[in-house]
């Protein structure tokens, strides 16, 4: 197959420029487009078959439901059973944004695209590019993030381009993801509101909308717990990962910093590719190894945009080994853990 790429200038771009992506997605194609979050990979969520070439492409779970895009609220009224209030609140607030509500479906809604679960992931992202699409499409996208199943998720287009070459129709680019992080998950099916997966809206902030809600348990904690079924099927696979082994460093600053130095120089020294993951404020104290920057413990955010980029750049380079410091779970923080937690497949060392 032979993948088109098209550039989009986010901030100045005309609903033609979108017309081949569309007429793409209308007629069973695949698409990856930006949003806000990561990347996505598009097909018309109401079209069995072209959910079915997601799976393929991105060597995808096929019981691992896909999250289905949409342009306006009122759509979410379209795919499923009934919308309660709790989700109408959330959405007043959060949409468009990096939230996605999980709801009982019509039978409309295949199979093929929600994992063969009777509930629907409904995501509208405040990306203006995916929104346009979307709304000129005339479908409803089903979108997983556009990479090889396991491998960091892509937040720009050169990652899709990486994994997905030859494998979809075509690539909007439409320059770097903004946030870096996939979307909140919220599940609203079962009465109790439960977050299924962590991301830039917290538990706070959902929370000081529809009042108390929970994690899921098989999401919280250091190790992951074979005794307790996640509640998003996508959260028992492997996500994240870079080919080298990844740890991480938790503990006292200095204790941190002295335990990868002490970990990198061995590998070093031993003929392994070490890289190191550092902060703005610890990059000058690292000294074997490749330390790269993925930003500032004063701004969470810069972390959170960084992550899954500085985990690509690390493949790339064929790093073997590579270290990490862990950081507080507050805000972006719990969204920040729970993805380097996945990609490190829990080893995590206290000093």
């Amino acid at each position: 197959m032979k993948t088109k790429i098209i550039k989009i200038d986010t901030d100045n771009f005309v609903a033609d420029d979108l017309n081949e992506a569309a007429d793409i997605l209308r007629n069973g194609g695949l698409v990856a487009f930006p949003t806000e979050t990561v990347y996505g990979l598009g097909a018309n969520a109401m079209d069995n078959e072209a959910s079915k070439k997601i799976y393929k492409a991105k060597g995808r779970p096929s019981d691992n439901p896909l999250i289905v895009h949409i342009a306006h609220m009122e759509d979410m009224e379209v795919l499923v059973e009934e919308v309660p209030e709790m989700a109408y609140r959330l959405a007043e607030v959060f949409w468009p944004g990096p939230l996605t509500i999980i709801l009982k479906k019509k039978e409309s809604v295949p199979n093929e695209t929600t994992g063969g679960l009777n509930t629907v992931a409904i995501r509208l992202p405040a990306n203006r590019i995916a929104r346009e699409l979307i709304s000129l499409s005339g479908v409803y996208v089903a979108a997983p993030s556009a990479n090889i199943s396991g491998k960091p998720s892509p937040t720009r287009a050169e990652h899709v381009i990486n994994d997905l070459m030859g494998r979809i129709d075509m690539i909007l680019d439409g320059g770097k993801a903004t946030l870096g992080l996939e979307s909140t998950i919220v599940d609203l099916s079962e009465g109790q509101p439960m977050i299924l997966r962590p991301g830039c809206i917290t538990q706070e902030m959902l929370e000081n909308v529809i009042g108390p809600i929970e994690y899921d348990p098989a999401i919280v904690g250091k190790a992951p717990n074979r005794d307790i079924k996640p509640k998003a099927p996508g959260m028992k696979y492997r996500h994240y990962a870079p080919e080298g082994s990844l740890t991480i460093y938790s503990g006292e600053i200095h204790d941190v910093i002295n335990a990868i130095n002490s970990a990198a120089k061995q590998m070093c020294e031993n003929g392994n590719r070490v890289g190191i993951i550092s902060t703005e404020e610890t990059k000058n104290y690292y000294h074997y190894g490749l330390v790269k920057t993925i930003g500032s413990r004063k701004d969470e955010a810069s972390i959170a945009a960084g992550l899954y980029a500085i985990l690509r750049d690390f493949d790339e380079l064929h790093m073997e080994y590579i270290y990490t410091e862990s950081f507080a779970e507050n805000y972006f923080g719990q969204a920040i853990m729970n993805r380097l937690l996945k990609a490190a497949g829990y080893q995590l060392i206290q000093v």
